[in-house]
Parts: structure tokens; sequence; C-alpha cells
């Protein structure tokens, strides 16, 4: 069911040229890098496909910078599955790895991470690359907004080390996807892909905040629907139907229907407010540089709403009906195949 779920999307976004020449070197990458680390791990990755998330996400980036983008991306999906409920143990190693993830943006650019395993040294490869060009103000967003990406998944795996993953009541839960989802530093990252910055005072203007959140909820929603079979059979508390499931008392079937139609509001919301987007430009009389990179920051939110759907609509990651190694992994709690934590 949810992962064939569909949305009436306004935006008809384009897919980048240069997919297939930069899948080839990410799945070269990902190999070397260790990232994955069995065969089976490597054909369940493949089946997810986030090469063409990457494309879709980002599709006007280089050739070059695609497959940058494409390194980076895989790191937080790989990453959050890392953590293994029939082990609440391997949550501190998981606190751990984050907090090294999390201060690589802070320091000197070439720094060694601290803490290595193949997550922190492929990170701090990417991040040199990523946020090469970029200003001192772009790289201290991103890194606020990557920073408390990875501070919320620690919180969801310690919830889930200490039994109470499925506690969360549904306004606390919205808050916390929002979080976790990981929309914010991934819209910054549509800056770094087309080699511009939108300006400061519109970043930090009430309707773009409350645009982004928005375009953070949409997407986070759309993707619990999408990825609630997956999450099922990992026994994941951390999703949308699941909360108003347990907190409402809903049929499965109508948790479904009441998440699908909480997205759609959001989506509703952010499109009201991306009307009002000439109005403040108005406002804060911007020049037209300035005009014409807002228009690019807003092209980035719907390259990130629109592409991740068309990519979740198709990817192995949340296939229904999968079976092999990667389903027996996800029944007995894990997440992943490989263990990317260790040494």
């Amino acid at each position: 069911m949810p992962q064939d779920v569909t949305f009436d999307l306004p935006f008809d976004t384009p897919v980048s040229d240069h997919l297939e020449f930069a899948r080839a070197r990410h799945l070269r990458w990902i190999w070397d890098m260790g990232l994955v680390r069995s065969q089976a791990g490597f054909e369940e990755y493949r089946s997810w496909d986030l090469p063409q998330a990457a494309a879709r996400t980002y599709p006007h980036a280089s050739p070059a910078d695609m497959v940058v983008l494409m390194n980076w991306f895989s790191l937080a999906f790989l990453f959050d599955d890392q953590f293994d409920a029939s082990r609440p143990d391997r949550a501190d190693r998981v606190l751990e790895v984050a907090r090294e993830l999390i201060v690589t943006p802070l320091r000197p650019t070439g720094s060694r991470p601290r803490v290595v395993c193949p997550i922190t040294v492929a990170w701090a490869q990417v991040w040199d690359q990523l946020s090469d060009g970029m200003s001192l103000t772009w790289r201290t967003r991103f890194a606020a907004s990557w920073g408390r990406f990875l501070v919320a998944h620690c919180e969801e795996v310690d919830l889930a080390a200490r039994g109470i993953a499925g506690t969360l009541d549904l306004a606390e839960y919205t808050e916390f996807r929002r979080r976790t989802v990981g929309i914010h530093h991934s819209i910054d990252a549509g800056e770094r892909s087309r080699g511009f910055e939108v300006p400061a005072q519109v970043q930090a203007h009430p309707l773009m905040e409350r645009m982004r959140d928005l375009a953070a909820d949409t997407i986070g929603f759309m993707n619990d629907i999408h990825s609630f079979e997956r999450e099922r059979r990992r026994g994941d508390g951390h999703n949308l139907i699941a909360v108003l499931h347990r907190e409402r008392g809903l049929s499965w079937e109508a948790a479904a229907d009441e998440a699908y139609r909480m997205t759609n509001a959001r989506l509703t919301e952010y499109l009201e407010l991306e009307a009002q987007v000439p109005k403040m430009c108005e406002e804060l009389s911007l020049t037209q540089d300035e005009r014409v990179r807002v228009r690019q920051g807003v092209e980035a939110i719907q390259h990130w709403i629109n592409g991740n759907y068309e990519w979740a609509l198709v990817s192995g990651r949340y296939t229904a009906g999968k079976e092999g190694p990667a389903v027996t992994a996800e029944l007995a709690g894990k997440g992943s195949l490989d263990d990317l934590l260790a040494v």
C-alpha cells in the first residue's frame, strides 16, 4: 500500500542529464570508501537508486558536482540505518559517530576525523568538496542545519534504545519529524549545486523560514507514507501513520488517509506562502540579482518536494513486497546489512 500512494504536485521539475555518468562513479566510490561491505549490502543499496534521487533534487549540478552530491546524499541514508534495535548498547557508538559528523564542518578544511569509521572518513572528504567555493555564511548555515538533523537522529536512537520509540504524541512527533527529515540542509545544498546563495536577509525572513519548515513537513510526511511498510517491518514507531494509529485509535487504513490529508494541508499552505515571495522581495527592496537568487532558492525547494516524491515512488528502499537478506535484517530490527561504524 503506502509506496503506491500518489500526490498531485504542481511542480514539473527536471532531472539531471548527468545521472548515468555520476551513478557509475558514485557506486565505485561507495565500494572504495567501504560504505558497503558485502555483495548483499551493495545490491540492497543499489536497489534504493539514491543517484536518481540526487539527480532529481539537484538537476542543475555539473557532472563533477553531481558525483559529489550523490556521495553526500548516501551518507545520511546509510548512517540512519546503523542503529540495531536488538543491540541497544550500540546507541553509544551511533552518538559518538554523530558528534564527529556534526563537528566536521566546524573544523579547518582538510582536517582528519578524530572518530574513524567509513562514515566519518567519507564525510570529511565530501565536506571538503561540498563546501568548496561557498561563503562562510552558507557554510555556517549548512553546518547548523546539519547539526540539528544529526542531534534529532541521536534523540531518535536514544528513544529506541530505551524502548520508548513510539511514545511521542502528534504535536511532539510533528516537530520532531521536521528535524529528523533533514530537509533544511538539503535545500541549502541546492545553492551549492548551482553556485548561488540566497541573500541572508531573505533566509532570515519569517516567510522563507515558514516555507522551509512547511517543505520539511510535506516531504517528511510523504516519506512516512511511502516508507511505512519498511518501518513497520523494523518495528519503528517514528512514522506519522503509526503515531495516528496509536494516538487516535484509527485503523491503519484510516491513519494512512489522515496522514495523506495532513500532507496535502502542509503543501497547500506552502503554495500559499510561495505566492507571497514577490511581495517579500519588494518589502526587502532586493536588487534584480538578489531576486534571481531568491527565485533559484524557491526552485531548490520545489526540486526537493517533487524530486524526492518521484524517487520514493520507485525506490527499492520502500518496497512493500521485498524479499531476501534485507528483509531478514529489517525484521530483526536492523536497518543495514553492513556495519559502517566499526573501524
